[in-house]
């Protein structure tokens, strides 16, 4: 199974950022990697970024509306999305959950948007601190997998994405025994609720992933890529992470 290594640029970025997605594109073209990479810049510049990755490099969204069209100022659906160059998009990040109160209904809805318009989703799960720390964090990803993963899901249509929300940003991380139980238990659910398709899925780890500790992440049972923050702004880091990827049977 190749691994996914995927770019959050999150709200940062302006048309001088495409440097960066140059300069992968390049390192990819010279080195391939031995995984597949995406970056998802804002959506200002998606429309560029797929011209700059001049095919090298997949581009995703951060997030989509769930209807087709309609009155809803400042939203974009899927399907604009996709007609910017987007080939997958970011659903139910912690960020949209905690800021902008969305549901897992909201995020199962979009999911489907997603698949409606040809992208990829990436659903993403994870525990607060407080929760962890009151033992409920295997709880909460399966509670948001049941809301979140809507029926249809497959291993080509969709990636899961566990993101520990005290991890994200802060520069610490789940030690590796933590990260491999929670994406254990998550393939258990997934399996559990999509047999076959659910074994295949890949689950991507997120939170303060960087040069310095991706192989090491990267190699543990069941961790099928990574959602790349920070690091993923800087094309030598995010090329170093993806470069640290392997081939997983």
């Amino acid at each position: 199974m190749r691994q996914l290594i995927a770019g959050n640029w999150k709200m940062n970025g302006t048309g001088a950022s495409l440097l960066e997605i140059e300069a992968v594109a390049r390192d990819m073209t010279d080195h391939p990697p031995q995984c597949d990479v995406l970056i998802c810049p804002p959506a200002t510049l998606i429309a560029r970024a797929a011209w700059a990755a001049k095919g090298c490099v997949p581009i995703g969204a951060q997030n989509c509306h769930a209807e087709i069209s309609g009155a809803f100022t400042g939203d974009i659906s899927a399907e604009m999305l996709k007609d910017a160059g987007a080939s997958a998009v970011i659903v139910g990040h912690s960020e949209r959950r905690q800021y902008h109160g969305e549901t897992d209904a909201m995020v199962a809805a979009k999911a489907k948007a997603a698949w409606r318009a040809g992208l990829t989703a990436i659903i993403c799960v994870g525990e607060t601190e407080n929760e962890r720390l009151d033992g409920r964090a295997l709880h909460i990803c399966s509670s948001q997998l049941a809301g979140s993963v809507p029926q249809g899901m497959n291993a080509q249509n969709t990636a899961i994405a566990y993101e520990p929300v005290w991890a994200i940003g802060t520069g610490r991380t789940p030690t590796n025994d933590e990260i491999a139980q929670v994406h254990t238990h998550i393939r258990a659910e997934l399996t559990q609720c999509f047999g076959a398709e659910g074994e295949k899925t890949r689950i991507l780890y997120g939170g303060s992933v960087k040069p310095s500790n991706a192989k090491e992440i990267l190699a543990l049972g069941n961790v099928g890529g990574a959602l790349v923050g920070g690091a993923s702004l800087k094309a030598a880091d995010f090329s170093a992470i993806f470069n640290a990827a392997a081939v997983k049977s």
